[in-house]
């Protein structure tokens, strides 16, 4: 297969992307085919930066624990917390030991000092957010926080009468921490709590308390900030999002885990449809949380898993305000991913002199025409290569040649 792209790609500058999209997007999403690299970490810093002072960008999302993301976001904003701390419990993942990651921290709180020493209005000041739920491979975290949070919120605002239940209850029948936790219970759902009868009880209990914030929001928003509202919301998502994601783990039906990845993806959709009402953000996660078509995964001894992706439910909703910018890349050598066949996608893109490119995606598909390249295989498990089928679905990709050990 033979194809002129070297004049399609530009560098991976704000100014670049945006010129292949219709108009500024409510969410910018920016994928990546593998974690933990800083080479792409860092091209996410560059881009956000950029997106900051070119386009009045003020937040960015990231693939992380949405409640320890609150401790970031205090940081960068307020300068709440010691940087230490706020690295190591405001990360999932073991993301905080990233240096690209603290050096992001540290550039948006910066940019913050200085907005307040210039006298900007908060509201010019830059966020973080983490937007998945408080899930870990390999366990889920207790609906406690996020339920007793919400619970505590409205029990110092509303009539006590109201209330579903009292903060007693809600102890009671969440019961010890471990026994949600237990790691045991993602691959045997004998071992899962959350279809016992007081799992069933806390998720009415959770139902009630998230429409009760819902009923007295016009009350709520003008006696305790927006801000302060805005949390409780994520308190109300994430404990509902949670007691529905442990209800599935107790499930043993062949099912059990499309419903488990559903879930994850339902919650990041519900979390970035929530951040689209503040204004313009950089979204940045895995290709398969971000794309617009079903998302598949592979496990041992298992059909494949399909689902629809955070990507696919907020496009749906949003339309032309949410753009999804794919990363393809040409090798990980420090985990055997060497030059890429030919004949594949990457194999093309790694013709392009540049270390890496932004490439408007519609142009490229039309210009392979019928013939799409042969998908590319990973001899590593942490790499997902791009599929060639999605191309005409993204609006641009970015393809980084090497990947260079962090």
């Amino acid at each position: 297969m033979v194809i002129d792209i070297k004049d399609t790609a530009q560098p991976v500058e704000a100014a670049a992307v945006m010129s292949l999209l219709p108009a500024r997007p409510r969410l910018l999403a920016l994928g990546e085919p593998t974690h933990g690299e800083d080479t792409l970490l860092d091209l996410r810093n560059e881009l956000f930066q950029q997106l900051v002072e070119q386009e009045g960008y003020r937040t960015i999302a990231i693939e992380s624990d949405c409640m320890m993301g609150l401790l970031v976001d205090d940081y960068v904003t307020s300068g709440v917390g010691a940087l230490d701390d706020v690295m190591e419990r405001g990360f999932s993942h073991g993301w905080g030991a990233s240096g690209a990651n603290r050096e992001l921290v540290c550039r948006m709180r910066a940019y913050n000092v200085r907005a307040e020493n210039d006298g900007r209005p908060a509201s010019e000041r830059l966020r973080f957010t983490g937007f998945d739920g408080p899930l870990e491979i390999h366990a889920a975290a207790s609906p406690r926080q996020a339920l007793t949070a919400l619970h505590a919120y409205l029990s110092l605002r509303v009539d006590t009468d109201l209330l579903p239940c009292t903060g007693e209850t809600l102890d009671r029948l969440l019961g010890a921490d471990e026994q949600w936790t237990d790691p045991a219970a993602m691959m045997d759902p004998a071992q899962s709590v959350g279809q016992s009868a007081e799992a069933g009880r806390l998720r009415l209990l959770a139902d009630d308390l998230v429409a009760l914030l819902d009923a007295q929001t016009p009350y709520l928003i003008t006696t305790t900030s927006r801000g302060e509202w805005d949390r409780a919301c994520l308190y109300g998502r994430t404990a509902t999002g949670l007691l529905r994601y442990h209800h599935w783990m107790a499930d043993a039906s062949p099912a059990r885990m499309a419903r488990l990845v559903g879930v994850r993806d339902q919650m990041m959709a519900h979390n970035l449809l929530a951040l689209a009402v503040r204004g313009p953000a950089l979204v940045h996660a895995h290709n398969s949380h971000l794309q617009r078509e079903k998302s598949t995964m592979r496990m041992d001894g298992m059909p494949p898993l399909e689902w629809w992706s955070a990507g696919a439910l907020v496009s749906a909703q949003l339309g032309k305000e949410y753009a999804f910018v794919a990363t393809a890349l040409g090798t990980i050598g420090h985990h055997g991913v060497g030059t890429p066949p030919p004949d594949t996608l990457e194999g093309l893109l790694y013709a392009l002199t540049q270390e890496c490119g932004v490439i408007d995606a519609g142009r490229l598909a039309t210009a392979l025409g019928d013939t799409r390249p042969a998908p590319r295989t990973s001899p590593w498990f942490g790499y997902s290569p791009f599929d060639p089928a999605h191309l005409a679905a993204a609006d641009a990709l970015v393809f980084v040649k090497d990947v260079r050990r962090s």
